[in-house]
């Protein structure tokens, strides 16, 4: 399942803070902030789709997240492989590195990134 636009921003600041009442989200947006009413049903879908729960506190309620960030971002990643790129993270790889406008170093960080993976399959 998949978050909106706008459940992923608040689900953003929910991963940055881990723990989370209502007015810790609302001050993590910058201004012009949304209503209560709307990050309280932006709360509730993302409850129904399993993404959040939360603890009751008193009349308070403490949200978290339960989906990791890393483990929703990389389904997402291997979804637009599949979807988009015939299931080939090489014609990925190369569409990203071509149309990005990587900088030297950012290409030779990737280098060092592919070659520590390379070593770790050796293993």
């Amino acid at each position: 399942m998949q978050l909106s636009n706008s459940e992923e921003q608040l689900m953003e600041h929910l991963w940055k803070l881990q723990k989370a009442f209502m007015k810790d989200l609302l001050e993590a947006f910058p201004e012009p902030k949304p209503a209560t009413t709307t990050v309280a049903t932006l709360l509730k879908r993302m409850i129904a789709k399993n993404f959040v729960a939360y603890t009751e506190i008193g009349n308070a309620r403490e949200y978290y997240p339960l989906v990791k960030k890393e483990a929703y971002f990389s389904k997402h990643v291997n979804g637009l492989i599949k979807d988009f790129f015939n299931d080939s993270a090489s014609q990925f790889a190369s569409f990203f590195t071509r149309e990005t406008n990587l900088t030297e170093n950012e290409l030779q960080e990737l280098r060092k990134i592919i070659d520590v993976e390379l070593q770790k399959k050796k293993k």
